[in-house]
């Protein structure tokens, strides 16, 4: 199987099977293999004498060969005891004390098993209304947020995933204003992206310069009017400012529900591309375009017959995960059922615009891209159409909007998704974005760098003899090409990154895709720094004139932590250009000679070694091991690292105890008597003997006195890091994520 190196580390990290000890335990094979097998087994459903080994067969090749690949929850859970395959879910959130509560719980569960959710809030009366069982008054949505937000932060700790979730609030909700700069300190409700539900009402009170009405969902009654004009540029300039919240057309989403009987539709997913009803899940796979080329006459194009051939075997796929599913609700599984929706999307498109020579910013990209989406959901829809012929069509189809003379299987077929770690496995670029940027500098753990290049841009260089690594670098720490005098015109034109593409022709392309999709189209739009809220109202305004079903934008270096940065890295997490902007932060030395101690604690599982050296400037290394009767050792050990390199970069002795110290371990809970809680507890609490016991000793300043090395974030450009490997990150699809790891804030 043809894996890249970076795509294998990904799959170790996430996907592959790991045994009690941590040990992957599993190949990538056999990870596909495992997959194949649980997706074709319910053909037997509708079919006793079905040869499951054929269908398990032509599903594996598809995988192998990386045509298509299923949302990460697939990879990870199909054929073991979890078998939770959907990526996300919507669920309701009523006005009520017992209903808003039950949807935390709901939501708990759903991100334990590795799902996100989407919520609308608009729902919930205002702040300050009256509560007439209590006599009280009511805190509004943004305060039941916040308890969203806190449910998640305890949860996401112990999954595979992060639990993330989308909050909508619409636009005639008496407390928008409050819903537009809920997120303005970049630091709060940070489980959430946030979206406006935007009406057609709304867009033409904004195009006539009019007020409009504030609506009371509790009494459906008009309470008050704001100037249109004023809030869509309170939206702009909050976006404008660090990119939330996002917008969201209501009316035509709701145009496409399929099934208005069910209710309207008023929330999507955490990435703002699949509009689900509450209860719902969607369950996503992605066809890889790279591989969907042959070659005429010297010439790149699509074999539109190997296309055809994959979506029509990738629908059957993903109808399929919607019997193997082991839904994290009764209630989901049901709905999920009645309409049976997949979102069949795309990944590489960038790419395939490159290996054929187009500009990704030409008309022809446009045009291209409408073509071929639209292409795709008819192959899909005839391919559903086929299935129910033997399965039935999905259960409300009558009650649907569809054609009653083709009955289809799924309600909806196509959904263009964000393909983080999928896009890393397949090693094409992510879903229909433009490719952010062709060279990477990636630091290695001996402190060396090594570039990281294109493999497409690489094979042109070479080709016409310009490829060199100082050249490569130059280009990493540039971004973009389009400036370099000597690269030939031809590549400049046609190898543009994301910042060298106006916000108009990211529009254009996202809705040349939504032309083509049943549900939405997940898609960042890209702003330079110097971008002005004009240029980000112009681009609202031409989603809605397009036809676009909402919008995500960010403008470079609008956050603290930076996010779209190329340059080169240096070893304290800055980027070169800007690291004289900030004090460094470069753990010093370990000392050739240290004195110590060792403790024994008891724990849960058994004993814990805890041993903390230090020098004559203080703590300066942790080491643990575990007793033979078991433990965490891999996350002790991490712990301790980690510890052991912050102490000696200067983070005071203080803010590492009261992170670990007080964390529990239900191991350590279960049983009295214990003096510690967990792992993390007794390593705090032996740093915190050893520390106090020096400090009377006066070998070192008290706790009070010892101060973390502090770091300017008012700098534009600065960079934001992946939180665990420490690359740089990315926007894209509505979302960020690591393209070395393949972290996702979306999960």
């Amino acid at each position: 199987m043809d894996i890249s190196k970076n795509a294998l580390e990904v799959l170790k990290r996430r996907y592959l099977i790991k045994n009690e000890k941590g040990e992957t335990v599993e190949t990538v094979e056999a990870l596909f293999r495992r997959v194949a097998d649980a997706i074709a087994k319910p053909d037997s459903l509708y079919d006793k004498k079905a040869d499951l080994k054929i269908t398990a067969e032509t599903f594996y090749t598809m995988m192998t060969n990386l045509e298509f690949l299923p949302n990460s929850p697939t990879l990870m859970n199909a054929g073991r005891p979890l078998g939770q395959l959907s990526a996300c879910f919507v669920l309701p959130v009523e006005d009520s004390m017992e209903a808003i509560f039950e949807a935390i719980k709901q939501a708990a569960l759903i991100h334990k098993s590795g799902g996100g959710t989407g919520f609308s809030f608009s729902r919930l009366r205002s702040k300050g209304s009256t509560v007439n069982s209590t006599g009280g008054v009511a805190s509004g949505p943004i305060s039941f947020m916040k308890v969203f937000n806190m449910a998640t932060e305890a949860v996401k700790q112990g999954g595979t995933r992060r639990g993330a979730n989308m909050g909508i609030l619409r636009i005639d909700h008496p407390d928008i204003m409050e819903f537009i700069d809920c997120k303005a300190k970049n630091n709060e409700i940070n489980n959430f992206n946030i979206s406006v539900g935007l009406t057609e009402k709304f867009m033409k009170a904004v195009e006539d310069d009019t007020d409009y009405d504030l609506v009371d969902p509790h009494t459906n009654k008009t309470v008050s009017k704001l100037h249109a004009r004023t809030v869509f540029d309170h939206i702009v300039e909050a976006a404008w400012r660090n990119g939330e919240p996002g917008i969201v057309f209501l009316d035509r989403l709701n145009k496409d529900n399929v099934v208005p009987s069910q209710g309207e539709i008023e929330s999507t997913n955490p990435c703002g591309e699949q509009p689900l009803l509450p209860y719902e899940s969607c369950n996503l796979g992605s066809i890889n375009l790279t591989k969907m080329l042959t070659t005429e006459d010297d010439k790149v194009v699509f074999d539109w017959n190997k296309l055809n051939t994959t979506v029509k075997n990738a629908v059957h796929f993903l109808d399929n995960v919607i019997d193997a599913n082991k839904y994290p609700l009764e209630k989901i599984d049901f709905v999920t059922k009645q309409t049976r929706k997949i979102g069949l999307g795309v990944m590489g498109w960038a790419d395939t615009l490159l290996m054929m020579g187009i500009p990704y910013n030409s008309n022809e990209a446009i045009a291209l891209g409408e073509k071929l989406m639209k292409y795709i959901t008819s192959c899909g829809r005839l391919e559903s159409q086929e299935l129910a012929k033997v399965r039935g069509a999905f259960p409300l189809f009558k009650e649907s909007t569809l054609p009653k003379d083709k009955p289809q299987r799924n309600a909806t077929i196509t959904t263009i998704a964000p393909t983080g770690t999928l896009s890393i496995i397949a090693n094409c670029s992510s879903g229909v974005e433009p490719v952010f940027a062709y060279v990477y500098i990636r630091n290695i753990m001996d402190s060396t760098e090594m570039v990281e290049v294109s493999p497409i841009l690489k094979t042109e260089l070479e080709k016409r003899g310009l490829y060199s690594e100082e050249r490569m670098k130059q280009i990493a720490k540039e971004g973009t090409i389009a400036h370099m005098d000597w690269m030939p015109e031809d590549l400049r034109r046609v190898f543009v990154s994301a910042h060298d593409i106006s916000p108009e022709y990211h529009i254009r392309m996202q809705a040349a895709f939504q032309k083509g999709t049943d549900n939405a189209v997940s898609k960042t739009v890209n702003f330079s720094n110097s971008a002005e809220c004009k240029d980000v109202a112009e681009a609202y305004s031409l989603a809605f004139k397009l036809g676009c079903k909402g919008v995500t934008i960010y403008r470079d270096g609008s956050r603290n932590e930076q996010v779209l940065n190329i340059g080169k890295v240096n070893k304290d997490g800055h980027s070169e250009e800007n690291s004289a902007n900030h004090d460094k932060i470069i753990p010093r030395e370990r000392p050739d000679t240290v004195t110590g101690i060792t403790e024994k604690i008891k724990i849960g599982c058994g004993n814990l070694y805890v041993t903390v050296n230090y020098d004559d400037k203080g703590i300066c290394e942790i080491f643990t091991n575990t007793g033979k009767a078991g433990g965490c050792p891999s996350q002790s050990e991490a712990t301790a690292r980690l510890a052991s390199i912050s102490l000696r970069s200067g983070i005071s002795v203080k803010s590492i105890i009261e992170q670990l110290k007080g964390i529990r371990c239900p191991s350590t809970i279960r049983q009295q008597g214990l003096k510690c809680t967990s792992c993390p507890d007794a390593i705090a609490k032996t740093i915190e003997r050893v520390y106090n016991n020096q400090v009377k000793l006066g070998k070192w300043q008290a706790l009070e006195e010892q101060i973390s090395p502090k770091i300017t974030n008012s700098a534009p450009g600065r960079m934001h890091f992946c939180p665990e490997c420490g690359a740089k990150l990315e926007h894209e699809g509505g979302c960020v994520m690591c393209r070395q790891c393949g972290f996702s804030k979306c999960g």
